[in-house]
């Protein structure tokens, strides 16, 4: 039996090391921007040296070649070792004998330090190119007011819209939307996603999501690209300023029939979004100004205002010398750190399905080489459109709610209150994202800007994004996507698989067996994401101490915190709360809140 634990670690060690690349040797034609053919592979860059001619820059790829076919011998070695992404996800979806081990023992230290090193390093640190420029520059580099992308634009001069490939003109947005993303009937998520899920995944991203279409497209007004919790407190400071009590570190809030909620932009003057016609006492001043657009967002923003005004007072009770500015300032560290907990051990953790308990411990990279510090990419930005998540209708303490009842209606959140909100949001389930026509017809105008934006800025295929990210491209439509009119509408709309555009490519392809969404998304998400949670300064070496979290009683804040912390600490009740539907369907009443939890 040791012999038999010890053989599965082992390879678990070899599947988790840095992947190496897939692609084929592709020829350049004379006929165009010889760059359009996308001839360099495995992380190669394309540099056009005359009109007709190109030069493969292969450093540190570990390929070498004309076009960085060749690999190295340690490139050899590192491809004879590593199996294929799936093999690596069924290890880490199967085998519950052998995870009870791993997950009591140094081994899940070792193994998500694993996981942490080899999907970061897959995000180029440093960035690269951004929304404009498509080759290396100081502007790419330190102009925070452009998303940075992972790979260039596709060419101008290219004699089709994706490259070489494909239509001469792509179809329309509204076709593609309408044909294969649209709703036909609802599909549940089988991983068992709830509303609770769906609505954290919007509320956690739009504080470092902020496209800046009044600046052009490609921009973002969220200049610390990461988690700064600035849906909470404003993306700037004089939002910041506007929201703060200035009374014992504290955020402004109002008093609704004995509950806290946030403050109305009467009292606290700041622009939000609602339609016109909602008077300024209905509308409730956030941190994100579209957060009044539904009520699961408004639910999640009243929850952390709570828990910041609590965790001031349990600093002020600790150090009563600390004035309104270090109390304020040492919460919202607090509050970082809570988030990036939840979002690892919970949130990633049910996303994932590993059996692998995962583990927020900054600790496991500080004899590592790791870079701090991230900014937002492109590709990340359009990868998020998770709106497949949201239902036909909304169910609340046995009422249904329609879209048209639901959107920009404030007083669903005081009427019902955070307790019946939790508890009927964490046991409605989501839709499934990926798969194909699962988007209520509400939101595909959504859908089809995305598809929009992501031609402006010429995004490359999804197959090269593929490649990128180490993954085997697909050969044909009918490879890519199960459903056999899927794969034809494909055929018909694109005309061949290497032009497939990437949000469409994420949205349609097959999911993996019992999940929320395919393959792609999962292995160009986590890097992604991943590299923003741990790059976070307050996970650097300088930063995780107990002092920078006003000593032991802040730090066991961060290093305790939970999603059902955060709601059964800041509500009268404990109701069910997860990311996911309980196994039974009958709502159970809330029970009361345990002194600790």
């Amino acid at each position: 039996m040791r012999t038999s634990i010890f053989g599965c670690v082992f390879v678990l060690l070899l599947l988790l090391r840095e992947p190496g690349c897939h692609g084929e040797e592709v020829t350049s034609s004379t006929a165009v921007n010889p760059c359009c053919h996308y001839p360099c592979q495995h992380w190669g860059v394309c540099v056009r040296t005359t009109q007709e001619e190109y030069e493969c820059d292969c450093t540190r790829t570990g390929y070498y070649g004309e076009n960085c076919t060749i690999p190295e011998f340690l490139t050899r070695v590192r491809q004879f070792l590593k199996p294929s992404p799936k093999v690596v996800h069924y290890i880490l979806t199967h085998f519950h004998w052998l995870w009870d081990v791993i997950n009591n023992t140094f081994l899940r230290d070792t193994l998500m330090r694993l996981v942490l090193t080899v999907r970061s390093n897959l995000i180029p640190n440093p960035p690269t190119f951004n929304s404009k420029y498509g080759y290396l520059n100081w502007e790419s580099y330190y102009n925070l007011s452009y998303y940075t992308r992972i790979l260039p634009p596709v060419p101008e001069d290219c004699p089709s819209p994706m490259g070489v490939k494909g239509r001469s003109q792509l179809p329309d947005p509204e076709v593609v939307v309408e044909r294969l993303l649209k709703r036909r009937t609802f599909r549940p998520d089988p991983q068992g996603s709830n509303l609770m899920f769906a609505f954290f995944a919007q509320h956690f991203t739009h504080q470092f999501f902020k496209t800046y279409n009044r600046m052009g497209v490609g921009f973002t007004k969220a200049l610390s690209h990461g988690v700064d919790a600035g849906h909470i407190y404003g993306d700037n400071l004089e939002r910041q300023l506007a929201l703060r009590l200035f009374k014992d570190g504290k955020l402004k809030y109002q008093v609704i029939d004995g509950q806290v909620f946030p403050p109305s932009v009467v009292d606290a003057a700041v622009y939000m979004s609602y339609p016109p016609g909602v008077p300024p006492e209905h509308q409730m001043a956030i941190g994100q100004e579209v957060f009044g657009l539904l009520p699961g967002l408004g639910l999640y923003a009243t929850l952390w205002l709570r828990e910041h005004n609590r965790v001031c007072d349990v600093l002020k009770a600790e150090h009563p010398v600390w004035d309104d500015e270090q109390l304020f300032q040492t919460a919202r560290l607090i509050i970082i750190g809570e988030t990036i907990r939840i979002v690892v051990e919970e949130y990633v953790q049910h996303l994932s399905g590993y059996l692998l308990d995962l583990k927020f411990d900054p600790t496991l990279l500080f004899n590592s080489q790791f870079q701090y510090g991230n900014r937002i990419a492109l590709e990340f930005s359009q990868l998020y459109h998770w709106h497949p998540l949201m239902p036909d209708s909304f169910h609340i303490n046995g009422d249904e709610l329609s879209y048209k009842h639901f959107l920009f209606n404030t007083s669903i959140l005081t009427h019902y209150g955070v307790e019946k909100l939790v508890d009927s949001f964490s046991r409605q389930i989501a839709g499934q994202i990926g798969g194909g026509h699962n988007i209520n017809a509400v939101v595909t105008h959504v859908a089809v800007s995305t598809i929009k934006e992501s031609r402006q800025l010429r995004i490359q295929p999804f197959n090269e994004y593929r490649k990128r990210f180490n993954l085997e491209p697909y050969a044909s439509f009918r490879e890519f996507a199960d459903n056999e009119e899927i794969a034809q509408t494909l055929e018909e709309l694109y005309g061949d698989i290497d032009a497939l555009e990437f949000y469409p490519g994420l949205m349609l392809e097959k999911t993996r067996p019992g999940a929320i969404f395919g393959e792609s998304m999962v292995e160009m998400g986590a890097p992604f994401s991943l590299k923003g949670l741990l790059g976070n300064p307050i996970c650097s070496p300088d930063y995780w101490k107990p002092s920078t979290f006003g000593g032991k009683v802040g730090f066991d804040i961060v290093n305790t915190a939970s999603l059902k912390k955060l709601v059964c600490l800041n509500s009268r009740t404990c109701p069910y709360v997860s990311f996911q539907v309980p196994a039974e369907e009958k709502s159970q009443p809330g029970k009361e809140c345990p002194d600790e939890l």
